[in-house]
């Protein structure tokens, strides 16, 4: 069985107002089938008995769907392979000796709270803005109750797909939110149950975006490449027009 000799320079840091840096650590005998995130718990757990404190990092599902896993590898959101997040990467995509930099997705709206974890909930406040349909609850209805064009479902299917990472938040120059707000609206602005509000919704979620402190999208299409269930940018465009006609309506009215 094939054992890694690894440098891991990692990012340090112990609060947010903290001064944060790079530090380095020798990864010995790291197994090739490990994934990357096990490739951390080896590490930290020999940190610890050497009574060093352990590197801090996000994780929960570790299937790729949660979206906990905010790392940065090599300078990537989730490393250079496409398509999966960072708890999906394995070690036998490096190569004894290699350094590997890991860091925390950057952006303003993204404060790092202790070395490799970062605070997301900015994520949320746009979400709890509009991505929501109001609805009375009650009883499932029956699947075939709402007719939904196969075309219109399975572009709302593949924005739901969204996980909330933020991989494109980091992925972009501008550390701008759009990929996330755009796949959550998009998905609802698809299906019959969404219109009513579908106006409102993205008046709302792109009114939070702005008031938590991510920049503008200029449409260079990183965040594509970098999200894990590969959402793409047609949304962004959708999200654009429901802007701009909900932006109009409303200066027509206030007139």
């Amino acid at each position: 069985m094939a054992k890694l000799q690894l440098t891991l320079k990692v990012w340090r840091q112990n609060g947010p107002k903290a001064a944060g840096k790079i530090e380095t650590y020798q990864a010995h005998d790291i197994p090739e089938e490990a994934s990357f995130l096990e490739m951390l718990d080896i590490v930290n757990e020999r940190l610890i008995e050497t009574n060093q404190e352990p590197i801090h990092f996000d994780h929960d599902c570790r299937e790729g769907i949660c979206g906990m896993c905010s790392l940065t590898i090599n300078g990537v959101p989730h490393s250079k392979e496409r398509g999966i997040t960072t708890c999906q990467v394995h070690m036998r995509k490096f190569r004894s000796g290699d350094t590997i930099w890991i860091e925390p997705f950057r952006s303003r709206a993204f404060p790092v709270l202790k070395d490799l974890v970062t605070d997301r909930t900015a994520l949320d406040r746009i979400q709890q803005a509009g991505g929501f349909i109001s609805v009375r609850t009650g009883g499932a209805p029956d699947a075939h109750a709402v007719p939904i064009e196969k075309d219109c479902a399975d572009s709302a299917f593949s924005a739901a797909a969204c996980i909330g990472c933020g991989a494109c938040v980091a992925a972009c120059k501008n550390a701008s939110a759009m990929l996330f707000v755009a796949a959550k609206a998009s998905h609802l602005s698809h299906l019959p149950q969404g219109q009513p509000e579908r106006e409102r919704r993205a008046l709302a979620m792109v009114r939070q975006m702005d008031e938590e402190g991510f920049g503008g999208c200029t449409n260079q299409y990183e965040c594509e490449a970098a999200c894990p269930k590969e959402i793409s940018v047609d949304h962004i465009a959708r999200l654009n027009r429901d802007y701009g006609i909900a932006m109009l309506k409303e200066q027509f009215v206030s007139a």
